[in-house]
């Protein structure tokens, strides 16, 4: 596991939020082999070193993996002032986990929840262009030249979004039903791509990361990825695909 910040040794440990946890550093709380800890930046291996936080060892955090089908309503931040539920209330881990990227409220589908930091910020970043593939119900008819116009890129306000692949499933004068697959994750990207076509979202259902998909996990139910989808997600991230 190697050397990493004290913070953020407790914090994956489930002792506090990483600003807390540096709080407590500083008030003289913690000891790592023995001697008080007091003054930051501190740096331990938590498979090596003993770390004691009020007079409790701390254990190293093991790396966990889990896939939720979201439901409408969950939000994917770590707080909420309102209140809301959040996918962390629903994945029941020893240890303290977090959402890969988001959905936002209105949005359903697909998201993986770990501690691993370097997995997680590798599915999001940009250069590695994971693809995500979502279903969209959308009012009225989409026509062909605006579904070519969403695959070769919109014009939002951080620039053009990259290539697309997308097909219509379903199309009648009402609403149509398009599946469309990116290979970036900005904020609402599919929700403003449409709009920027003229057409406004009814919803929306990431169906897919990669490869991984829903299927027979309902809505609102998790469960542990495999051994063989982890080692699936860390070899798709292994090298940078080029984009920035």
């Amino acid at each position: 596991m190697g050397e990493q910040r004290l913070q953020k040794v407790l914090a994956s440990a489930g002792v506090n939020s990483r600003r807390k946890c540096e709080e407590l550093i500083l008030s003289g709380a913690v000891r790592v082999n023995g001697k008080v800890m007091d003054k930051l930046p501190v740096f331990v291996d938590p498979e090596r070193d003993s770390i004691i936080v009020d007079g409790k060892r701390i254990r190293a955090a093991q790396k966990v993996y889990f896939v939720l089908n979201k439901a409408k309503g969950v939000i994917c931040t770590s707080s909420d002032p309102a209140g809301r539920k959040k996918a962390t209330d629903i994945v029941q881990s020893r240890e303290r986990i977090f959402c890969v990227g988001r959905l936002d409220a209105d949005s359903t589908g697909i998201i993986i929840l770990t501690n691993d930091n370097e997995l997680a910020n590798r599915l999001t970043h940009p250069r590695y262009g994971v693809a995500k593939t979502y279903v969209v119900k959308v009012r009225g008819a989409v026509s062909g030249e605006q579904l070519e116009k969403l695959k070769r890129g919109i014009w939002l306000a951080e620039g053009k979004t990259r290539r697309a692949s997308a097909k219509i499933l379903k199309r009648s004068h009402k609403e149509s039903l398009v599946e469309i697959t990116i290979r970036q994750g900005l904020n609402r990207q599919i929700r403003r791509m449409f709009a920027k076509v003229g057409y406004k979202v009814v919803s929306l259902k990431r169906t897919c990361i990669g490869k991984l998909n829903l299927r027979g996990l309902g809505v609102g139910k998790y469960r542990r990825l495999s051994s063989s989808e982890i080692t699936y997600l860390q070899n798709m991230t292994s090298k940078p695909t080029g984009c920035k």
